[in-house]
């Protein structure tokens, strides 16, 4: 993997994703010789991810599986390397060519990465060339969150949510942005909020796919609750019911992150949110959920990325009220964000949008939905 080690400047420094072949090889001779444990009786996604998906995705993953497209098409977009809190940064930035262009952060998922916005930066950079018009422009930026990726690893502890919101408007001000707005889904949607929160000089506000809000316990919220927030309730309490890595995580990311370094199946195993954990509803395509696996597997950063969920549960955060413009995404199969609890929390939601696809991963699943929302959401608060 080739790697850049921090200047401890402010420097941009471009950056190419270039894993070795030799890496290469070893991911595919562990392939050959991994070892499934004994199935469960009737193999099923009940108990977790089943011996049955493992054996088809990893004989894919070994035989067909093309890194070098993926890293062909990683590619085709401008990477860079920058310091910033005592962190390397990695990010794609494309500056769009139309004039006015919106400055926008696209904040990734977990376990995803950057490659969960690849289909989407033609769009919104190029819209015209996407069927779309020239006011609707965005120049993006795609940073890696620290300790995920080629962000990884970490140099420090204490990274949480808001850490990294900080440190992602100090990149948006280092690359002459002063004002922009962000986007983003899970660990993303997160990081917009506290950007929402910070409320840096000239932020437009945040796009988001889901609002983490959840019951008070005041039983006036119930009342306000229409049928389909109950739905969205007891969706979330099957949320819990499967999403044990939360408090694995949350309480000892270091001793599981041991297996997923250890073992690239293991990382393909724990990527079983990318296929909701088996419930049917997933559009991700088994060649998307390999290549989000082959990166955190090349660049074995699974530990810090779990961390997270550590240093948020330990963070003692006070809630707070983000009052900047918002907008959400809500999709069908994903977490589905309440509207009475998210207006508690977010005192300035100005555009709520349902749809009746997609997933916790809609900007692998359905970008072009994502895309024109976005757009739908900044266009709006500019008056295009």
């Amino acid at each position: 993997m080739t790697t850049t080690k921090s200047s401890g400047s402010a420097a941009v420094r471009p950056f190419t994703v270039a894993i070795d072949q030799a890496d290469l090889d070893d991911l595919r001779e562990r392939l050959a010789r991994a070892r499934l444990p004994l199935p469960a009786p009737g193999d099923t996604w009940e108990l977790g991810t089943p011996n049955g998906y493992l054996r088809e995705t990893i004989d894919y993953w070994r035989d067909e599986f093309d890194w070098r497209a993926q890293e062909a098409r990683m590619n085709a977009f401008p990477h860079y390397l920058t310091d910033i809190d005592g962190q390397t940064l990695h990010f794609i930035h494309v500056p769009s060519a139309e004039t006015d262009a919106t400055p926008l952060l696209l904040i990734h998922s977990y376990p995803g990465s950057f490659i969960d916005f690849l289909d989407m930066i033609g769009p919104l950079t190029d819209p015209v060339a996407h069927g779309g018009r020239a006011e609707d422009a965005f120049s993006v930026v795609v940073p890696t969150i620290p300790g995920f990726g080629f962000g990884s690893p970490l140099a420090t502890r204490g990274w949480t949510m808001a850490r990294v919101a900080r440190a992602f408007d100090t990149l948006m001000r280092r690359l002459g942005y002063e004002s922009y707005g962000s986007h983003g889904s899970d660990g993303g949607a997160m990081i917009s909020r506290e950007l929402g929160l910070l409320n840096p000089s000239g932020f437009l506000g945040l796009h988001v796919l889901q609002l983490f809000s959840f019951p008070s316990g005041d039983p006036a919220e119930f009342e306000k609750l229409e049928p389909k927030d109950y739905a969205a309730l007891e969706h979330m309490q099957w949320f819990q019911s499967v999403g044990g890595y939360n408090a694995i995580n949350a309480s000892r990311p270091q001793t599981v992150a041991v297996g997923l370094a250890d073992s690239p199946v293991g990382q393909l195993a724990w990527s079983e949110l990318f296929n909701s954990f088996g419930n049917g509803t997933s559009l991700v395509t088994r060649e998307q959920v390999v290549t989000e696996a082959s990166l955190y597997w090349f660049t074995n950063s699974q530990a810090a990325a779990g961390r997270y969920h550590w240093e948020e549960a330990h963070a003692g955060t006070e809630p707070a009220i983000n009052a900047a413009p918002t907008g959400v995404a809500v999709f069908a199969d994903d977490f589905k964000s309440i509207r009475t609890f998210a207006d508690r929390d977010n005192s300035n939601i100005v555009r709520w949008s349902e749809f009746e696809n997609g997933g916790h991963y809609a900007s692998l699943e359905l970008p072009d939905v994502v895309t024109d929302d976005i757009r739908a959401f900044f266009g709006a608060l500019e008056g295009r």
